[in-house]
C-alpha cells in the first residue's frame, strides 16, 4: 500500500469489546518511528486465516484511505453475519454491555400505556411487554430502536412533547414491536432486518403515510 515507506513496527491486541469492533491506528514513538497499533475484538481469535487476513486488509485500507478489495470485504461480512457469529455476539453484548435505562414515565407519554394499547390494537395483547424507556437525550437520528440483547425499546424524547400526534408515538412503538415479532434472520450471508413479512404487517398501520410524513419533519 505504501511500498516506499518503511515498515512500522507492529502491535496487536486482544480486547474483550462488547461486539466485533477492530481498531487501527498509526503511531510515532518518541525517536520518531512509527507504530501501527491494532485492537481484534477476543471474538475474532479464532476466526479462520483468510478471515484475519481480510481484517488485515481491510484496517490497513482504510488507514491509509484506500480502496476495500470486494474479495476481503465480502469474506468479512459473510463471516460476522453467519448465524452462529451473530448469535455469539448477540450473547456476548448481553453479558459485557450495560444498557442505560432511564423510565417509561416521560412528561406527555407513558411508554408503558402506548405499549398496552397497541399490543390490544394489533397483536390481541399478547406480545410480551420488554423493558420501555425513553432516551436519555433528545436523538434525531436514531428516534427509536429495538435491544434484542437486553430486550428492550428505546425511545427517543424528542416525541415526549405536546406537539407529538398519538399516532406518530403509536407507529414507533408498533415499528419496534415488529422487531419482536419479526428477529432479523441471516440469509446467504446477509443481515434481513426488515423481511417481506415485516414490511407487510408494517403496512397495516391505519395512519402508516401520516406517521412518516410526521418523522420525516423531525
Amino acid at each position: 500500500m505504501r511500498p516506499r515507506a518503511p515498515m512500522p513496527l507492529l502491535e496487536v491486541k486482544l480486547r474483550r469489546f462488547t461486539s466485533l469492533n477492530t481498531t487501527i491506528r498509526l503511531r510515532r514513538d518518541e525517536d520518531g518511528q512509527g507504530r501501527l497499533v491494532v485492537r481484534l475484538s477476543d471474538l475474532l481469535e479464532h476466526a479462520p486465516e483468510s478471515v484475519h487476513q481480510a481484517i488485515a486488509h481491510i484496517l490497513l485500507a482504510k488507514l491509509y484511505r484506500k480502496p476495500v478489495a470486494p474479495l476481503h470485504a465480502d469474506r468479512y461480512r459473510r463471516y460476522t453475519q453467519s448465524e452462529a457469529v451473530s448469535r455469539q455476539a448477540e450473547q456476548i453484548r448481553q453479558m459485557r454491555g450495560r444498557k442505560v435505562i432511564s423510565s417509561p414515565q416521560g412528561r406527555v407519554y407513558d411508554l408503558n400505556e402506548v405499549f398496552e394499547a397497541v399490543n390490544r390494537r394489533f397483536f390481541h395483547g399478547l406480545m410480551g411487554r420488554p423493558v420501555l424507556t425513553w432516551s436519555a437525550h433528545v436523538a434525531k437520528r436514531m428516534l427509536g430502536h429495538y435491544d434484542a440483547a437486553h430486550n428492550t425499546i428505546v425511545v427517543s424524547r424528542v416525541f415526549d412533547r405536546p406537539g407529538t400526534p398519538r399516532y406518530a408515538i403509536e407507529y414507533l412503538l408498533y415499528h419496534e414491536m415488529l422487531h419482536l415479532k419479526h428477529p432479523v434472520k441471516v440469509r446467504a450471508g446477509r443481515r434481513c432486518v426488515h423481511s417481506r413479512e415485516f414490511q407487510a404487517e408494517e403496512r397495516l398501520f391505519p395512519e402508516l403515510d401520516l406517521a412518516r410524513e410526521f418523522l420525516k419533519k423531525l
